[in-house]
């Protein structure tokens, strides 16, 4: 199916509003594949990873689907973190915030459960949550999903390697048979295709289906960061490389005039360049670029199909793109007409799995960089300004300047101290001072730091029937520790041990207390030391 706009479907003015604030230009792949079925009523099955747009995919079907009018809950979708459901949920609440009436509610453990029931209480239409809390609010008989016409299993596949299957088959076997269901998957497996089976009407499969991909001999790097770094790292990248010129790619039109913002703030000559432009300002800001006028072009993927200069230098993925083509075409922008050119992605969050899918399907290895600090910086300019400095002196005619020299060296002065005066009013005419130390605090406002591991024990084990898989997605689940911190899980018949870090242990048994796991009650605390 060839891409679409989104003004292409038929979809309702608040909608069309909703997607342009969000600053897209056209559909994914998966959402050109995936929209116009799930508008018809279709159940689908799509194969898709993180960051391919998924979530507007299902996202923009309910919203369309879903009637402010009727205060019950008409779509249900189950994520397998406490993260995604919030994030899945502020994206749904972004496209419909338009059409007046409609009500999004993630629900997950780890948050007060009295908050999401008063909230529930009121009349939800769209509810985002996490299998076992989503469960745990069904017991209670404060959600109520009978009147359910969209169904969707996001990630379904980490999911079940979380041991969420049986939870999941629990919710689906409380739901309407009339309903459209669709689940999202980045694997196949036949578990899954077996389970969809049970509870799918005549599904279309919907996948990308990807280009055999030719990369082109670039120099590749990532940096992992928080999303509130990336303009101050950008800016300090720029700074040490100093490239010719550089092309920015950020993923929404929004992005694209946010970013050229900050720069042009920040003193570089700078210009973006996306699809709500005329053509003769996309010529305009083209000529600039060509010319040298603005050296940092900020563009998205469309608008920068028709980019053909050779002395980009660096091309950096400010967002990263949502689909591996997009990547190999953003990096061809540099290393034209058997030049260098270095390509760097900003790794935020979840977007490490995309980056894994780039590698895998690129067949390239994209190295990862330590975040460029100050120190960096002025280091570098050091390095650069000796280099020019021996340049100038090897290469130049210096006569006129010793002249100018002569009058202090015939007051005493030496030539180290105004060579050293000299270098000193250099650096301080550079950009360090436009740079800022960066807050390395999490998302709650906590500083964390990497301390060693501490087990907490849970009183349950193998004779509950549980699993390692359950345990880790209770703890996941809780919100209080991401998924690849948690160490060895030891499994007995009446309880269990697991290895944290030590700044999570407060967070996770306070989180977890009380809870229940596969439906029994659990008490947590610390471990006693092992005996020597």
């Amino acid at each position: 199916m060839e891409k679409l706009k989104f003004d292409d479907i038929s979809l309702s003015e608040e909608i069309q509003r909703g997607i342009l604030d969000m600053g897209f230009e056209e559909m994914s792949p998966i959402q050109s594949q995936a929209i116009p079925l799930l508008l018809e009523g279709k159940d689908i099955i799509g194969q898709a990873q993180t960051g391919t747009g998924k979530t507007a995919a299902f996202g923009i079907p309910i919203i369309e689907k879903c009637n402010p009018n009727e205060r019950h809950v008409q779509a249900l979708v189950l994520c397998p973190t406490r993260e995604l459901s919030i994030q899945v949920a502020e994206e749904i609440a972004r496209l419909g915030k338009y059409k007046k009436g409609v009500s999004v509610l993630p629900i997950y453990g780890g948050q007060p459960i009295d908050r999401q029931i008063r909230a529930l209480k009121k009349g939800v239409n769209i509810v985002i949550g996490t299998p076992g809390r989503v469960l745990d609010h069904m017991r209670r008989k404060t959600l109520k999903i009978g009147n359910v016409t969209m169904m969707v299993l996001d990630e379904a596949d980490e999911m079940f390697d979380m041991g969420f299957r049986d939870d999941i088959a629990l919710v689906m076997n409380e739901l309407q048979e009339n309903r459209q269901t669709t689940f999202f998957s980045a694997t196949m497996a036949t578990e899954i295709m077996r389970f969809a089976a049970r509870y799918q009407n005549n599904p279309q499969i919907v996948k990308v289906v990807h280009k055999e991909l030719t990369v082109p001999k670039v120099e590749q790097s990532y940096f992992e960061l928080k999303e509130h770094m990336k303009t101050e790292i950008l800016s300090r990248l720029i700074d040490m490389y100093n490239p010719k010129l550089t092309v920015v790619f950020c993923n929404t039109k929004k992005k694209v005039d946010e970013l050229t913002e900050e720069l042009q703030s920040r003193g570089y000559f700078a210009d973006g360049l996306h699809g709500d432009l005329k053509q003769s300002q996309r010529d305009t800001v083209m000529g600039k670029f060509r010319k040298g006028t603005i050296d940092i072009l900020v563009a998205t993927d469309v608008a920068a199909r028709g980019i053909d200069v050779d002395d980009v230098d660096l091309v950096m993925n400010y967002d990263m793109p949502q689909d591996e083509e997009y990547y190999v075409h953003r990096i061809g922008r540099t290393a034209r007409a058997g030049r260098e050119g270095r390509a760097f992605s900003f790794v935020s969050g979840r977007d490490i799995y995309k980056l894994r899918d780039i590698q895998r399907y690129t067949k390239t290895k994209i190295k990862r960089q330590d975040l460029p600090t100050l120190k960096d910086i002025e280091r570098n300019y050091t390095t650069t300004m000796l280099e020019k400095i021996k340049r100038e002196i090897d290469n130049e005619d210096l006569s006129k300047y010793e002249k100018i020299l002569e009058s202090l060296l015939q007051e005493d002065y030496t030539s180290f101290d105004i060579g050293a005066a000299l270098l000193k009013f250099y650096m301080e005419d550079n950009r360090l001072d436009g740079h800022k130390e960066l807050d390395m605090v999490d998302n709650q406002g906590k500083y964390r730091t990497t301390t060693s591991l501490r087990r907490i024990h849970i009183n349950i084990g193998k004779r509950k029937g549980i699993s390692p898989r359950h345990i880790l997605a209770a703890i996941v689940e809780s919100g209080s520790i991401p998924k690849k911190l948690v160490g060895n899980i030891d499994l007995y018949d009446k309880f269990t041990f697991v290895e944290i870090p030590g700044e999570y242990v407060e967070d996770i048994i306070a989180s977890l207390n009380g809870t229940r796991i596969k439906g029994a009650r659990v008490n947590v605390e610390i471990a006693k030391p092992k005996r020597k």
